[in-house]
């Protein structure tokens, strides 16, 4: 018997957790898997292995985990494999299938569309003075980081606005301030925020918080936030897509066999998904401390060990 178990990020902000919840909830008469389960990679309940351990108590013999997360990173390259090869170990006799995460997917621009439409531009007039900018989590996994660029480049292929420019809330640079620096460089006399990610939560607020900065800095500026990426209706698209790959083993990007995931594995610390989640702080033989919500201030060229798209 097959089980799918949806493997979200998890957040301090119980609303981000519950919208994770909501929308498995509501796909689940789309897939034809007797078995689905919903779990977290951390900061909520239950865990990726308490996860797969309600799959196969419930009588799985072949359990297909899809990363509930917007690019793949170290959470979707490391940690969730990481987690699959304790579990094969412990369940020898089960077959362990790795989907893979949202990534680029052609109703991604359809959802980017309709949260711009959404903030009031339309996407098929000519807006020679309007500039968007995507604003993703920031990764310290170059592959990650390059792949908003990309989405970036063909968001912008796709509207009628000047620029289409691209920023981080944390991690890496350009940050969400050089990133509107930047756009009223050149020349942009209204700016669309796009904050890329999944759901609801910490870094939420503070884009919130920015942009009211924002406004305070350029009086003569206009600054527009649309929604969150959000589970929006298509991507029920998305996550039906993914779990449709992995059913019929047609994932086309899959790190649980990656011979680099495996170094990693051998050569990296893994032991920090082990962890206290009301106290939840990394030591790597360098000084640098980074709560896993990413509630944390930006600073220039703080690296961080950890994925946050």
């Amino acid at each position: 018997m097959k089980a799918i178990l949806f493997v979200g990020h998890g957040s301090k902000d119980p609303r981000g957790n519950e919208e994770i919840l909501a929308f498995v909830e509501g796909i689940k008469d789309e897939l034809a898997v007797p078995i689905i389960e919903t779990c977290f990679l951390e900061f909520a309940s239950p865990d990726i292995a308490s996860g797969i351990d309600a799959c196969i108590n419930r009588g799985a013999m072949h359990v297909i985990l899809i990363p509930m997360m917007l690019f793949p990173a170290g959470h979707s390259k490391i940690h969730i494999p990481a987690a699959m090869d304790s579990a094969r170990k412990q369940y020898p006799g089960v077959v362990f299938t790795y989907g893979r995460p949202i990534g680029i997917h052609d109703e991604v621009f359809s959802i980017l569309e309709t949260r711009l439409n959404e903030a009031g531009l339309n996407t098929k007039d000519e807006s020679n003075k309007t500039a968007v900018l995507i604003a993703g989590r920031g990764s310290s996994d170059a592959d990650a980081n390059s792949d908003v660029y990309k989405l970036s480049r063909m968001l912008w292929e796709r509207l009628n606005v000047r620029w289409v420019e691209t920023c981080f809330i944390g991690v890496t640079d350009p940050s969400v301030e050089e990133g509107i620096e930047r756009c009223i460089a050149l020349g942009a006399e209204k700016v669309i925020i796009i904050p890329y990610l999944l759901f609801t939560g910490i870094l939420m607020s503070r884009m919130e918080e920015k942009l009211a900065a924002f406004r305070t800095s350029y009086p003569d500026r206009e600054f527009v936030m649309t929604e969150y990426f959000g589970f929006h209706p298509a991507l029920r698209t998305i996550f039906l897509d993914r779990a449709a790959e992995a059913l019929n083993d047609e994932v086309k990007m899959n790190c649980d066999t990656c011979q680099y995931r495996l170094f990693a594995v051998e050569h990296l610390h893994l032991e920090h998904h082990h962890h206290d989640h009301d106290d939840h702080h990394h030591h790597h033989g360098h000084d640098h401390d980074h709560d896993h919500d990413h509630d944390h201030d930006h600073h220039h060229h703080e690296h961080v060990e950890k994925e946050t798209v």
